[in-house]
């Protein structure tokens, strides 16, 4: 996330907001789904190879994380070609704006070149925090940042290449970090070790993951599409409006991402204490997960409030553009917490392998409420406000939705 959220700041003070429109507003939100298709589709790999992990069962563990690869490989390369096909059809049907269309394109095409590299290193570091090594991958991706802002300075700033010199450096940063991910585990003696020669398809264990990933990608997708709708919505107040949504997805997404790695590291805990037979654990790593997330969620929440107007001026200098973006910061920022339930019950859930029934509350709970909102509610008030009203609306819907469930599912599995 941090990868387009660079590109964004970079475009938008040295391009203008017009570019800033193109790297963020629709381009954006459909890059946001990849990546949650991507941490979907992996995190089936976390909970299979967190449970073998946590079983010792060192057989059945080497040919997870081999067919994860293989899995991964497949789906860059198919998702490379559609992406890439289709990116002009995709961002007309989000009504993007006409001076910004041509600019969206060019971006989100060669974003697709980078799908591989993307997918590649996500599964690389799925195996590595199954295993209880997330130091690793937020090293690999701490060098694959770098290098991102080293080059967009150099391709936008330097060289006067645009949208299409921020995309480049992105994807060239994407694959320095897969590059790091799979070095390590070609090379360590650990469980997890991967040989070139077994990555292959087992089809009993592709079945495994992605009886996991497949709901979890869907979820993920259904957040994203519900997204996609929105954006759509905000298209059609302009650009500055568009610009300064685009500015506010850019601070969403690092609050996003930190809830959602915790939703990851409860599902990778409670996976391996699951496949340990130690089922004891796992509302007490539900309860801890929850506590550890409101925390965060008071201190960045607090945080973005506070700071709204630095955090909008890094991007752009437009005063228009600034304006908006201080308003949807003081609406959105205080809803966060009715998010966070969630992300860490579905994860809970998920690391006990059951992915289905919270796919199913989140594409009734999130993506349906949203859809039926903004086709309802939006046409009578039309306004900002009303959009992003579907949030709070939709989340707390899915926040009862889960916690009834979770309660029944434990009682059920007998786990105190």
């Amino acid at each position: 996330m941090l990868y387009n959220t660079v590109d964004a700041i970079i475009v938008g003070r040295f391009v203008g907001k017009l570019a800033l429109s193109a790297v963020g507003g629709a381009t954006s939100t459909l890059i946001n789904l990849f990546v949650g298709l991507f941490v979907g589709i992996t995190s089936g790999v976390t909970v299979v190879v967190a449970q073998f992990y946590g079983a010792k069962r060192e057989k059945e563990l080497q040919k997870a994380v081999h067919t994860g690869i293989s899995l991964a490989l497949i789906l860059g390369i198919v998702l490379t070609v559609v992406v890439f096909s289709l990116a002009g059809v995709m961002l007309r049907a989000m009504d993007t704006p006409e001076e910004t269309l041509r600019q969206s394109e060019i971006y989100l095409r060669i974003y697709a070149c980078g799908m591989i590299g993307n997918m590649l290193y996500n599964t690389g570091a799925s195996i590595l925090r199954a295993v209880g090594d997330s130091r690793r991958p937020f090293l690999y991706l701490v060098a694959g940042t770098l290098t991102n802002i080293v080059l967009d300075v150099v391709m936008v700033v330097f060289l006067k290449w645009g949208v299409a010199g921020a995309a480049l450096a992105t994807i060239l940063s994407q694959y320095v970090s897969a590059l790091w991910a799979f070095a390590y585990l070609l090379r360590t003696g650990d469980m997890v070790h991967v040989s070139l020669r077994e990555i292959r398809l087992d089809r009993l264990y592709a079945e495994k993951i992605l009886r996991i990933g497949i709901p979890a990608a869907l979820r993920s997708l259904m957040y994203s599409f519900s997204n996609v709708l929105i954006q759509t919505a905000i298209n059609g107040f302009g650009t500055n409006t568009v610009a300064a949504w685009t500015v506010w997805g850019k601070v969403d997404s690092i609050y996003w991402m930190i809830i959602n790695s915790l939703g990851l590291s409860t599902t990778t805990l409670v996976g391996q204490n699951y496949g340990a037979g130690r089922k004891d654990r796992v509302r007490k790593c539900a309860r801890q997960a929850m506590l550890i997330t409101l925390i965060f969620d008071v201190v960045l929440s607090s945080g973005i409030l506070l700071g709204r107007s630095f955090f909008v001026r890094i991007f752009t200098n437009d005063p228009d553009v600034i304006r908006q973006g201080i308003e949807i910061a003081e609406f959105m920022a205080p809803i966060f917490i009715t998010y966070i339930t969630i992300e860490i019950l579905s994860g809970t859930l998920q690391g006990m392998g059951d992915a289905l029934i919270p796919t199913i509350i989140t594409i009734l709970g999130v993506c349906v409420i949203r859809i039926v909102w903004i086709y309802t509610m939006v046409p009578v008030h039309h306004a900002m406000k009303t959009v992003m009203a579907s949030y709070p609306v939709s989340w707390t819907i899915s926040t009862i939705a889960f916690f009834i469930y979770y309660e029944w599912y434990v009682r059920k599995h007998d786990i105190c």
